[in-house]
């Protein structure tokens, strides 16, 4: 039985891969033919919806084939309202995938090499994802688009997590934000195996499956007008840290 189980879950990994890929690639050449159109901020909401329904679709097949199981705690519509700068810790690969199929409306930053990359970048620029590597202008932009009411994802690590341990310290660049747009940060703590894609494992390698993934909401951090970005920076990585078994 056991050797029908890794029989099973390498080829129905191997095959979602490939599906994730081809839809990925089939969504950006889409966004390709999109890009000359005039008007291109009105197509935003557009295609962040549909990425947002492509990412739930996905985290469905994950379950359906029993590869990786998602629960969610405390994912209230009440604990979502409004926008926001939600920050989470990064263990793996998939975090942003799993994220952006809950969360309402919310762009995400893109590092410029990725923006720029076919098989990516289209979506990213069509959603209206920015793109920096930080920076006092990345900042301001950024702060001004969560001002007119979107929310923002930040992996405030800059990475993926290690394998051997939970959480990389956070850079205050999110508290930046949040304050300039007068926002609050919300946390969100991501539990998952230490194989499930972390940095340094390549994707090809698959992980242990099934997978089991814990993310809570922690609540929210309101920054007051006298909180410094590096305080608030560390009293968030706290609060994290607390939510994470062995960290």
């Amino acid at each position: 039985m056991k050797r029908l189980w890794l029989i099973y879950s390498f080829v129905a990994g191997w095959f979602s891969w490939f599906v994730f890929g081809g839809v990925g690639l089939a969504l950006n050449f889409v966004c390709t033919l999109l890009l000359p159109l005039p008007g291109r901020r009105r197509w935003g909401v557009p295609v962040r919806a549909a990425i947002g329904r492509l990412f739930r679709a996905w985290l469905a097949w994950l379950h359906a084939t029993r590869l990786i199981y998602v629960r969610w705690h405390g994912f209230t519509p009440a604990a979502l309202a409004g926008p926001a700068v939600y920050i989470a810790n990064h263990p793996g690969l998939l975090d942003a995938t799993f994220l952006l199929a809950r969360l309402p409306d919310t762009i995400c930053i893109f590092k410029p090499t990725l923006i720029r990359h076919p098989a990516i970048g289209p979506a990213a620029i069509m959603a209206g994802y920015a793109a920096g590597d930080g920076g006092a202008d990345l900042i301001r932009d950024v702060a001004a688009r969560v001002a007119a009411g979107r929310s923002l994802l930040v992996f405030p690590e800059g990475t993926r997590s290690l394998a051997d341990r939970k959480m990389g310290p956070l850079k205050p660049g999110f508290a930046l934000i949040a304050a300039r747009a007068r926002v609050p940060v919300r946390l969100i703590a991501i539990d998952s195996p230490r194989d499930l894609l972390p940095r340094g494992r390549p994707w090809w390698r698959l992980p242990s499956f099934p997978s089991r993934v814990q993310v809570t909401f922690l609540g929210e951090i309101r920054p007051g007008p006298d909180d410094r970005a590096t305080e608030l920076a560390e009293r968030a990585e706290r609060l994290l840290r607390s939510a994470l078994p062995g960290s």
